[in-house]
């Protein structure tokens, strides 16, 4: 089971460079987005997926009896979705004004500082 979440790991890896490197900026933001869901799928199989007992301790004992889950790494990825979640939703608010006010999803069309017929930069110094 974990070669099989790691192999999806790498393949979410891989589509979110893929959505990464292109020009339109919803698919930018669908990159982050599956990147993020790439990055808790590598936490979560690191944690070991395996049917374990929950990590309670009984009463009269100092450490569980039976190997136990480990909580750690649910618990980073709980963590980390809501910081991803609110993070998607400031860069789609963003976006949208980005959209509104330039009027363009092409990020090549996005050049107000760098103007086609401006000067060029030096080519040494």
């Amino acid at each position: 089971m974990e070669v099989a979440l790691a192999i999806l790991a790498g393949l979410f890896f891989a589509t979110a460079i893929w959505f990464l490197l292109s020009r339109g900026i919803i698919r930018m933001l669908l990159g982050l987005v599956v990147l993020g869901n790439a990055t808790h799928l590598l936490i979560f199989t690191a944690g070991r997926v395996t049917r374990e007992v929950a990590p309670i301790v009984p009463v009269g004992l100092q450490v569980p009896a039976l190997a136990t889950a480990n909580p750690l790494p649910q618990a980073l990825i709980l963590t980390a979705i809501v910081i991803g979640f609110a993070m998607f939703t400031f860069l789609l608010v963003l976006a949208y004004r980005a959209y509104r006010t330039l009027d363009a999803d092409d990020t090549a069309s996005m050049r107000l500082a760098e103007p086609e017929d401006g000067p060029r930069p030096p080519l040494s110094y």
